[in-house]
């Protein structure tokens, strides 16, 4: 166990980075097809593919899941995940051939480094050249590179954050894993201290503003938030249908929920996916509560595990979750 995404047999991560311009992508892999879900609860998510996932639709399951920054332009990266995978047969079996399905969300991470600077295809398709079904690098990575939280004031007194994962082992051999890339407008609150671990930094350097108390302030007119969001994917070897696949989605926003606050404002996009692989039997509330956990504990160690970067601070808070 690696305590990542990739202890669900089948699943592969890679990561494109861009240290330079400051974004990047990353691919969550399942080549051998897995029965998906979405959960988008944002107001201002940045998707594709996501309309196939829903029970009713024809297509049953996906070949990977892309997580990227650059906005909307990143979306383009899921291009290369689709030649990766053609390249190899594994798709949609179609009268004309294989089609690749590779649901995708992004970031809005323009505002650090290089604006120009965004995934493309080629961008997608080394990200899965890159992917291993080892133990995943966390931090200022793949779609994290350019993620931050805590942006209410500007983002230089923001702070550094990335993408994280985390996973648990039930009995039988069920395992319930989360990979998350943690860009919020508010803060990060660590879900059994309820401490700001990340949010906007306080002029002495000591501590963080609550974004919360600062919307509620009478100076705050609303001007000047950025887009953001968090966007994750939760897998399972446990056996589920599209229903339950959408249902194990909108269950898991319970983790961002006790870990980021202020939560759904009408500047973020969260988006979850869920991914099902395998054939093992586990109650839908149980997995539930556990693809909560994993989730907080992914945006937790997206902050802990990030550094600074592009001249926004990194998180002093030393904890783990």
């Amino acid at each position: 166990m690696y305590n990542s995404i990739t202890d669900v047999p089948g699943i592969k991560v890679g990561h494109y980075t861009d240290r330079e311009g400051m974004t990047g992508c990353t691919v969550v892999l399942c080549e051998q097809g897995a029965v998906a879900g979405v959960d988008v609860s944002g107001s201002a998510p940045g998707t594709r593919e996501t309309d196939v996932l829903r029970p009713g639709n024809l297509v049953e399951k996906v070949h990977a899941i892309l997580l990227s920054g650059g906005s909307a332009f990143g979306l383009q990266a899921a291009g290369g995940v689709m030649k990766y995978l053609e390249e190899r047969g594994i798709g949609h079996q179609t009268a004309a051939g294989k089609v690749p399905i590779v649901p995708a969300a992004i970031i809005y991470d323009l505002v650090v480094g290089d604006p120009k600077a965004r995934p493309d295809a080629d961008h997608g398709y080394q990200a899965c050249l890159a992917a291993t079904d080892g133990e995943v690098p966390e931090g200022c990575v793949g779609a994290g590179t350019g993620a931050a939280v805590g942006k209410i004031l500007g983002i230089d007194k923001a702070t550094k954050s990335g993408l994280g994962t985390a996973s648990q082992k039930l009995t039988d051999d069920v395992i319930v894993a989360a990979l998350a890339v943690e860009n919020a407008v508010g803060d990060v609150i660590h879900p059994k201290t309820r401490e700001i671990i990340a949010g906007p930094h306080r002029s002495d350097g000591d501590g963080f503003w609550s974004t919360s108390e600062l919307l509620k302030g009478a100076q705050f007119k609303g001007a000047g938030l950025l887009p953001n969001t968090t966007v994750a994917v939760v897998a399972t070897n446990a056996q589920l249908d599209k229903a339950q696949a959408n249902k194990l989605a909108q269950m898991a926003v319970a983790g961002i929920a006790r870990t980021v606050d202020p939560y759904l404002t009408m500047f973020d996009g969260d988006v979850i996916f869920t991914l099902s692989l395998g054939e093992k039997k586990c109650d839908i509330t149980l997995l539930g509560l556990v693809a909560a956990e994993v989730m907080s504990t992914a945006i937790v160690r997206a902050i802990t595990k990030s550094e600074t970067m592009a001249g926004i601070s990194a998180s002093k808070v030393a904890t783990s979750c």
